[in-house]
């Protein structure tokens, strides 16, 4: 059994039993998920000269629930599923990465018909834990990814230089770029070069530490035939993408600043050899104005599409 995905235009829904049938879907059929999987009809493929546009939604496994000044803006899971459903409704959105938990509602739902699809493979470096840059493979597998006809899995990689703990995240990640590649599917790494401030995790965005970070990330695991990079968008991103020769997805991250501001500096970087396209999540989902059909129109206008989709 699978659920009607919401239209592109349809607005937030305040029905609390709306996704009540995903609960009995669970409970008495668990095996629909997999079902689901087996019958998605799949994306047609990735080109040259053809940027994708991913969502992000798995965030909310590593505790991350805030955007902006509002500390639980992703706490409200029947929420984030209209958000969702909303984004991946417009055609110019190829996909989404998620953990678990969500891609498996949005199989049920229907809605990952003709994506592609990217799973979160580490989420145990929960935001604000002791030992966060002890980065655990606790979500999906290359194994499950297979099983669910997925395209590839997303690896966080936070490198700390001050402590033991990223030489395990490190090695981990290496393994799951090797599992990913000997079954033909995609490894999105995201690097950061990190330290612990006040007890608080914050990524360096200079310039220079995403660049170092790329040069780390590149080289784990014994291939990178299947290794993408997902970069955030810094000064100088010229000599950024100078720094790989890795297909590169930009990350949105928490918005900071105007949505002209924001976009102003993705349709520059959109711009940049290598760059294959945009993987972002809340600037999108929670868009200041509410209006999450509009901001993911807006953000679809700045990629590049010189090749057309091919027919299934």
């Amino acid at each position: 059994m699978t659920l009607t995905p919401i239209a592109a235009n349809q607005a937030l829904n305040d029905d609390p039993r709306r996704y009540e049938h995903l609960s009995t879907i669970r409970l008495e059929d668990p095996e629909a998920v997999a079902r689901a999987a087996k019958s998605r009809r799949r994306h047609p493929g990735l080109k040259a000269g053809r940027q994708n546009f991913i969502v992000a939604a798995d965030h909310p496994a590593r505790g991350a629930l805030a955007v902006g000044s509002d500390p639980v803006a992703m706490a409200d899971r029947r929420q984030l599923l209209d958000r969702l459903q909303i984004a991946l409704a417009n055609p110019a959105v190829d996909g989404v990465l998620a953990s678990p938990d969500i891609m498996d509602d949005l199989l049920l739902l229907g809605a990952l018909d003709g994506k592609l699809v990217f799973g979160s493979m580490n989420r145990g470096g929960l935001s604000g834990l002791v030992n966060e840059f002890d980065d655990r493979f606790t979500g999906h597998t290359a194994a499950a990814l297979e099983a669910l006809r997925a395209d590839g899995g997303k690896m966080l990689t936070r490198i700390c230089l001050g402590d033991p703990d990223t030489v395990a995240t490190l090695e981990a990640t290496a393994k799951a770029i090797d599992s990913l590649a000997e079954r033909k599917l995609i490894a999105m790494v995201e690097p950061f070069l990190s330290v612990r401030e006040n007890g608080k995790v914050r990524n360096d965005l200079s310039t220079n530490a995403v660049i170092k970070s790329i040069a780390i990330a590149e080289g784990l695991g014994s291939t990178s035939a299947y290794t993408w990079m997902k970069l955030p968008v810094v000064a100088d991103m010229e000599r950024v993408m100078a720094a790989t020769t890795m297909p590169t997805v930009l990350l949105g991250g928490d918005p900071d600043g105007s949505q002209d501001e924001i976009f102003a500096t993705w349709q520059s970087a959109l711009a940049l050899p290598g760059v294959q396209g945009l993987t972002v999540g809340r600037t999108l989902l929670y868009p200041a104005d509410g209006d999450v059909a509009g901001a993911v129109a807006s953000a679809a206008s700045l990629l590049h599409h010189t090749t057309e989709i091919p027919e299934n």
